[in-house]
Order: structure tokens, then C-alpha cells, then sequence
């Protein structure tokens, strides 16, 4: 009697086990996207879902929760470190916590182009950075969304020069270089989560924020926000991650169809960005939002970023000489 007791009780805890594992023997993964449909990391997310499924002959599928429905960006990645979510679809900025190195990506104005985006995170530094964020916070980055440069937006004024930025409160993700780069043009930003933000533009919390043509499209935030300034300090990435723990218990082919999933849909995103992004751009100015230029070729903005804000992480990067190689990388 004592045998079955202890079989039974083996039984259950074994079926409470696999209840638990949210992926190690599902055929439906999730999926948790930041933003909501229509911007990049949606498209990026809907490409990777297509290509592996097709890869898994519809074997195994993923479901997709755009919008911030499995909690924001930061907790995501948090989730999937512990194995309690497959997939996610966030702001490279929402890793710099987890992993330092990642943040020489979000340096102010380290990258000039989207195709410096391209060339650092599919060659030799991001297989480092992947390796550092797998090693630090036990996620994979299987996958590259390309936005744009993140634009300032606002609901007071033409912003071109660094003295018109004073007075304005604008919101920030939670991080130390974007926090310590509008440190450098004088101004207290607010950090706040992603998931807070329109409401926070729509109840006059915060003036403004910065983020790619796509995103200000997608969130429509031209229905709480009147002036665009481009703004070129920081080329927005939206990194896909797997949870590290979840990846490992699949068999070869899924890992296979994975990685090569992820493959096409970051080459998918650059094309798309390339294809849209101007015709975004229009779409908001003929719905009322006035954009401007930075006087002077942004010259103050970037020399008092660069000046400040570079030496400043350093360490957390993990040397100068990691900032160096990017530099390098880039022919600079």
C-alpha cells in the first residue's frame, strides 16, 4: 500500500511538472510583443511566426500578445529568463539591465545609419553581445527588428536646439544612458514603462518621449502629440529573445527552425523599414504633426552627449576599448 502511495504521489507531482513547464512539451509557444500591431516589432514577430511554423510543418506554432498583455517589456525578458515565457519581442534597451554590454548599442549617436544597425548586430559584435546577454540574463537573441532612429516627439513646441528642450517633461524608458543623455542637454527626464506612456502623453503627465517614425505611428501618438524633431541620438533595436532554458529542451530541429527563422525575419524587418518608413513619416505630417530639424546639424546635441555620456559607461560596457571595437567595426 505504501508503494502505491508513494507511486501515486509520484505520478501527481510529475503531472503538476509538466502543467508548470510552460514549453518543454507544448506545440504552441508565446510570443510577448511590447507594441502594439502595425509597428516593427509586430512585423518582426508576425515574420518569425510564418517562417517557423512553415519550418515545422505547422507542427508547432506561436501565439502572439502584442500591446504589453503579458506584462511590460521588462518583466518579459525577466519571464523568460526564469523559463516561464517562450518568446519576446522588446526594446535592446530593456536588456541593457539584465546585460551591460548590450547598452554600447544605445550609446548616443554611436550609430549613424540603419545600415551600421545592420552591419553591428548580424557580424562579429552582435554574436558577442548574444553571447554576453545568453551568459547574463539566459536569454537567446535569435532575431533583429530595425525601427529607425528614435524621433522626439512633443505636445508644446518646435524643439531645435538644446535650450528649446528645457521646461519640457519628457519621458524616457527606464534606463541609464537614454536617462543620462538628456542629463546632458540639461533637462530631468522621466523614466517610465512603456505600457504607461500614451496615457501619461494624453493626461499631460509627461510633454513627450522619443521613438522611431514606426512606433509614433503605431501607438498613434499624434492624437496626444504635435511636434516632431529628428533627433538621431539613438537608432532604435528591437531584439527577439528566447528563453534559454525552453530553447535547450528542444530537439535539433526546432532549435533549427528557430535560428533560422529568426534569420529571415530580422532580414525581413531591414527591407521593411526601408520600404515604409518614409511613407510613415508623410502619413504624420498630413495628419497634423510638424517635424523639424535640429539646428546646426545636431552638432550641440551630439557634442554634449558624446562628451558626457560616453565616459560615463565605460565599465558598464565593459571598457572603452569595447566602445573602440565598435568604432573599428564601423571603419571610424
Amino acid at each position: 500500500m505504501k508503494f502505491k502511495k508513494t507511486a501515486l504521489l509520484a505520478a501527481f507531482a510529475s503531472v503538476a511538472f509538466l502543467a508548470g513547464a510552460p514549453s518543454a512539451f507544448a506545440t504552441t509557444f508565446k510570443v510577448a510583443v511590447g507594441d502594439a500591431q502595425g509597428g516593427t516589432q509586430w512585423e518582426l514577430a508576425t515574420t518569425f511566426k510564418k517562417a517557423f511554423e512553415q519550418k515545422t510543418g505547422g507542427k508547432h506554432k506561436l501565439d502572439l500578445f502584442p500591446n504589453g498583455q503579458l506584462g511590460s517589456e521588462e518583466e518579459t525578458i525577466n519571464n523568460a529568463a526564469m523559463g516561464t515565457l517562450d518568446f519576446s519581442v522588446l526594446a535592446v534597451n530593456n536588456i541593457t539591465p539584465f546585460s551591460p554590454t548590450v547598452g554600447v548599442l544605445t550609446l548616443p549617436y554611436v550609430i549613424q545609419s540603419a545600415e551600421e544597425a545592420k552591419k553591428l548586430t548580424q557580424g562579429d559584435i552582435g554574436k558577442e553581445l548574444t553571447e554576453n546577454t545568453l551568459r547574463d540574463a539566459n536569454v537567446r537573441i535569435v532575431g533583429w527588428a530595425y525601427s529607425g532612429f528614435r524621433v522626439l516627439t512633443n505636445s508644446k513646441k518646435p524643439v531645435k536646439t538644446v535650450a528649446d528642450l528645457q521646461g519640457l517633461k519628457i519621458r524616457v524608458p527606464k534606463n541609464e544612458i537614454m536617462i543620462a543623455s538628456y542629463q546632458s542637454w540639461g533637462i530631468n527626464p522621466t523614466p517610465m514603462a512603456w505600457s504607461e506612456t500614451f496615457t501619461a502623453l494624453q493626461q499631460g503627465v509627461v510633454d513627450g518621449q522619443d521613438n522611431p517614425y514606426i512606433t509614433v505611428s503605431a501607438m498613434k501618438f499624434n492624437e496626444v502629440q504635435k511636434y516632431i524633431t529628428n533627433l538621431r541620438y539613438v537608432f532604435s533595436l528591437e531584439p527577439l529573445v528566447v528563453s534559454e532554458s525552453m530553447f535547450k529542451r528542444q530537439p535539433a530541429d526546432v532549435k533549427k527552425a528557430i535560428l533560422d527563422a529568426g534569420a529571415e525575419a530580422t532580414e525581413h524587418s531591414f527591407k521593411y523599414l526601408q520600404d515604409t518608413e518614409s511613407k510613415i513619416k508623410k502619413d504624420l505630417a498630413a495628419k497634423g504633426m510638424q517635424i523639424v530639424e535640429p539646428a546646426d546639424g545636431e552638432k550641440e546635441f551630439i557634442a554634449k552627449a558624446t562628451s558626457t555620456v560616453w565616459p560615463k559607461f565605460y565599465k558598464s560596457i565593459g571598457g572603452k576599448d569595447k566602445l573602440d571595437k565598435v568604432q573599428k567595426a564601423l571603419g571610424r
